[in-house]
């Protein structure tokens, strides 16, 4: 097979899918054909005709906005897309967007676009094979990703390339697309620092290939980095837009080639000026190619199909309901019995496990000594263990992760990720309102649970109990195309009679209903329905008022049942008050004849009865301003 031929040819594919579309990336599917080439020619176990097998090597671009030069070299390497596919890159409803996306694109085992969030998945990849390798001995996979200057850049790839190092990932292989330039222009400007330095320090190992163009070159340095006992970062001298006339500088990054230009590049390659040409032969070669490499290998059954149906809502587990604590408390035997019975659950905290309760001691560690267990220490690295969680995601495994609901806004990026690919991440965060006092205003989250439930095919869950959360873990459990958000408490809750582990799965449900007419609803949830609940005994008493309570753990989950279901719990023209410890953005979806009594302000330091009369959310204000928004409505 003749290299330089196929690489033409996934360059001028790249090119006419960029001019076609009239948008894309040019400079790095001139700079970097040559390796992702190599990489799949010689080394990737993939298999074109199964894109899914199972014990197939992942590839992740972390560099997405490369996908022109990605998608050319699947349809090279035989993989089921269409020359008709390639013409139509960037539009709607194609198989072939503008940065990869997984479940869309044969070959595409990633979501990627964010720079950094790629290696980072890469990691939870990697990661996978070496915790599922211990479950099944056929287990036995290499993850690659290539990166360029701006991957690295991003805080992530610190993060996730310091904990691949710190677990020996010897399974992950990075090719570093290094041309010097990036979007505004030399990165001389802006990133000088030693990164293959960088990355020892980080108990790598790093290989240096000089001419990027050099086949054999880059086909040696993935040989030996296959033989490594640490992950490896491969630094491969490019040049960005190889071969345009305005290679080497940053105009090429990202904008259409000229006529002109398109025309002597075809010419230097040796390709025929004709759009969308490919020679036939050379994609047969390749193709076989891989396919001779992978026999023996290849095996269409799954040993990874593992039950994602769950059934708590009958389970007993013995727990004492007079017993007032934290939901982080009682959360934590939740995670302690769903490690225990369930073979793919695992995850770790951002270095809160033993505050936010997620951190099992009877369980094991995993280390680099040993990938059998069910602790994964992050270290204070939110943004990572976001992306990693992905990774592991995608390999198969129900992770979860957590922190304080303050810091979320560190894993927003990974948040978003999850729910655009559909993953079964669940994210655990505690300390869930301005009550945890004394930590001041930098602890307190107040916009973060409207952040969180504006993440479109994202759930998030806000139990009020041990009751409710119970119900909560069912759904997440059974949620097996979209991230979840569990948010627990750091103060002590009472088990109140009347919430209900079934009725809870419905996201919303009456928890105290009126006696005879209906003139008004209270909303309430997690920690606050214990005001609900006050306010109610306070009321029952009193025959002018007319009201039911609703516990609503979950808004996503009620908007999901059937209209008739929510029409039910919250009758059309009633009007309806919210009691939340945080903004009030985004309840409007429950109903417009609705008022909340919120928090939109930053917090306070104090202790926690300092802090909520500071913020005029003590039960003795939230109570008055019940008493004023009923009494004026009627």
């Amino acid at each position: 097979m003749n290299d330089y031929n196929v690489i033409s040819n996934i360059k001028s594919l790249g090119i006419d899918m960029i001019k076609n579309a009239g948008s894309g990336h040019p400079g790095i599917v001139l700079s970097a054909a040559p390796i992702i080439y190599t990489l799949y020619n010689y080394h990737m176990n993939v298999n074109p005709i199964d894109s899914n097998w199972y014990n197939r090597d992942r590839f992740v671009l972390s560099a997405g906005h490369g996908s022109a030069l990605f998608y050319s070299t699947l349809f090279m390497a035989g993989f089921n897309i269409t020359i008709n596919d390639l013409k139509k890159f960037r539009h709607i409803d194609s198989i072939t967007p503008g940065h990869p996306e997984v479940d869309v694109t044969p070959g595409v085992d990633c979501t990627t676009g964010p720079l950094g969030q790629g290696i980072a998945n890469s990691v939870g990849l990697a990661l996978g094979e070496k915790i599922l390798k211990e479950k099944y001995n056929d287990i036995d996979y290499r993850v690659y990703c290539l990166v360029g200057d701006g991957d690295l850049m991003e805080g992530i790839s610190y993060e996730a390339a310091s904990i691949a190092g710190n677990l020996k990932l010897n399974n992950l292989i990075v090719l570093y697309d290094s041309n010097d330039v990036c979007l505004d222009g030399n990165v001389s400007k802006t990133f000088t620092e030693n990164v293959r330095g960088r990355f020892e320090s980080l108990g790598w190992n790093t290989i240096l290939v000089n001419d990027g163009n050099n086949v054999d070159e880059i086909n040696s340095a993935i040989k030996y980095a296959k033989a490594s006992d640490k992950p490896v970062l491969i630094q491969v001298k490019t040049k960005i837009g190889d071969g345009s006339l305005l290679e080497g500088t940053n105009k090429v990054h990202g904008s259409v080639l000229s006529d002109e230009d398109t025309i002597q590049l075809k010419n230097k390659l040796g390709v025929p000026n004709e759009l969308f040409y490919y020679n036939n032969e050379l994609r047969e070669l390749m193709k076989n190619n891989i396919l001779n490499r992978i026999k023996g290998k290849y095996n269409s059954n799954n040993p990874l199909l593992i039950n994602n149906n769950y059934n708590l809502l009958n389970i007993d587990f013995n727990f004492d309901m007079d017993k007032r604590e934290a939901t982080r408390d009682s959360n934590h035997k939740f995670i302690e019995y769903l490690c225990n019975n369930i073979p793919n659950f695992i995850g770790g905290s951002a270095d809160t496990g033993s505050t936010t309760k997620t951190l099992v001691s009877s369980l094991n560690d995993i280390n680099s000594n040993n990938y059998n267990g069910n602790n994964i220490w992050y270290g204070v690295r939110e943004h990572s263990m976001g992306a990693i969680s992905n990774g592991l995601a995608l390999s198969n495994l129900r992770p979860y992760c957590s922190t304080f609901l303050s810091f979320s806004d560190y894993l927003k990026p990974a948040m978003r990720l999850s729910a655009l690919m559909k993953l079964p991440v669940t994210y655990i965060f505690s300390h869930d309102s301005i009550n945890v006092g004394q930590d001041g205003p930098t602890h307190q989250p107040v916009e973060q649970l409207a952040m969180i439930r504006s993440i479109p095919n994202m759930k998030l869950f806000r139990p009020a109990d041990i009751k409710e959360l119970q119900g909560c873990w069912h759904v997440i459990l059974n949620s097996n195309n979209n991230p979840s958000t569990l948010v627990l408490s750091r103060t002590e809750v009472s088990v109140y009679d009347n919430t209900s582990i079934v009725e809870s799965t419905k996201g919303g449900y009456i928890f105290l209903k009126e006696k005879e007419s209906l003139d008004f609803i209270i909303i309430a949830t997690g920690t606050e329905l214990e005001y609900a609940n006050k306010i109610g005994k306070e009321l029952l008493n009193n025959d002018y008022y007319n009201f039911r309570i609703v516990s609503m753990p979950s808004i996503e989950q009620f908007l999901l049942q059937t209209e008739e279901y929510r029409k039910n719990v919250l009758p059309n023209n009633t009007k309806i008050i919210v009691i939340e410890a945080g903004s009030m953005f985004g309840w409007n979806r429950i109903s417009n004849n609705i008022e909340c009594i919120t928090i939109d302000n930053f917090g306070y330091s104090g202790t926690k009865d300092e802090v909520l009369d500071k913020m005029d959310y003590s039960y003795e204000k939230v109570r008055n301003k019940i008493f004023e928004i009923i009494n004026s409505n009627k």
